[in-house]
């Protein structure tokens, strides 16, 4: 943190060709965001003038060389570019995708070197930022392979108390059934389950799983995947005390509105979980990179090069994604500080199952 207590967020720029900019200007021309945090933008004073001036927003902007230099009450941009930075509003270009990435890159190294307190990711190309440096399907992939050995990347899309994670993030829809294994649903559910509790402050999560096929595989006919993988899953991580439930038949999952008696989501394919919740909350989803050291987070978009200097970009979504890093940052800490010292245990207490669900119950709704 800064030295007057704020959190200092550290932002990278996304594709400088889309609408990382006016968001990020819009997001801080409202005064009241300075109270609560102190910005770093990792990116380039001149894209930032460049979309200024061609968006007509008269959000002020502090240009730095390093975070040291930073300001509270302003938006702060340390240059990570060429000063011969060419903008092309709308165009997908391989000089956006360097300069994607030089930001990006800049960034964590901050944060490793404690400069920055959080991370939140303007959008990216994902094509024209792949290089030799950058060979990953998205941001996520990235930051696992830039964190600690052993950490494993979690997906979780969120919006207030809706929240979908999943099980394979950035994968070809041909290669999901193959890699729908034992091991990797212990591993997210594991995941999940610890994030529920340390990054949003929930005591004892229920979560609910989905099923791979469709009508959770009609007792085999459509799959077996339900019944020799996920089920079987689900009953051993309650037998180690996560309170877990499925797998349920994904397509009318949401839209009955069982969503709302569990606290997290697993879905077994990108698409599957993120589709219906950006369709429930596009406007104010996060993107959060659970499972990591480092707390990140991005708006639930991407780049929209088709808006791009128009003016129209919606920010809520990435004042959500700001947002949702202080919370995690802030539940973080009162998740270690509470367990910094912890009672010796005097005796046992029977395990108490009164607030699970009916495990029967919710097969028989599939």
């Amino acid at each position: 943190m800064s030295e007057k207590g704020k959190i200092r967020v550290g932002i990278t720029q996304g594709d400088i060709n889309g609408i990382g900019y006016e968001v990020i200007f819009k997001t801080f021309g409202n005064p009241e965001m300075f109270d609560i945090c102190t910005p770093i933008v990792y990116g380039s004073p001149k894209a930032a003038a460049y979309h200024r001036k061609a968006l007509e927003i008269e959000t002020p902007y502090n240009a730095i060389e390093n975070a040291d230099e930073a300001q509270a009450g302003k938006l702060n941009i340390i240059n990570c570019n060429s000063d011969e930075l060419h903008i092309e509003l709308g165009a997908s270009t391989p000089e956006a995708g360097v300069a994607a990435f030089e930001a990006l890159e800049r960034a964590v190294n901050d944060y490793r070197e404690g400069h920055i307190d959080v991370l939140v990711t303007a959008p990216i190309n994902k094509s024209t930022i792949q290089s030799d440096k950058f060979n990953f399907p998205g941001h996520t992939e990235y930051l696992q392979q830039c964190c600690e050995e052993g950490e494993k990347a979690l997906m979780i899309l969120c919006s207030g108390d809706l929240r979908v994670a999943v099980a394979t993030t950035h994968m070809a829809l041909r290669d999901v059934p193959s890699a729908i294994t034992p091991e990797l649903l212990e591993e997210k559910i594991t995941q999940l389950d610890r994030s529920l509790k340390e990054d949003f402050n929930i005591d004892a999560p229920k979560i609910a799983v989905l099923s791979l096929n469709p009508h959770a595989g009609d007792n085999g006919l459509l799959g077996k995947e339900e019944i020799e993988i996920i089920a079987p899953t689900v009953r051993k991580m309650n037998d180690e005390g996560i309170f877990c439930y499925g797998p349920f038949a994904a397509d009318g999952f949401m839209g009955s509105g069982k969503h709302m008696a569990f606290d997290a989501i697993l879905a077994m394919y990108h698409d599957q979980g993120l589709t219906p919740l950006k369709v429930l909350a596009m406007d104010d989803g996060v993107n959060f990179t659970a499972g990591l050291s480092i707390i990140r987070t991005s708006p639930a978009h991407g780049v929209a090069l088709d808006i791009a200097g128009k003016g129209v970009a919606d920010e809520g979504s990435f004042r959500q994604a700001i947002y949702a890093a202080i919370d995690i940052l802030r539940n973080r800490n009162m998740y270690s500080q509470a367990r910094r010292n912890p009672l010796r245990k005097l005796y046992f207490e029977k395990r108490d199952d009164s607030n699970r669900l009916n495990l029967q119950q919710a097969d028989n709704d599939i």
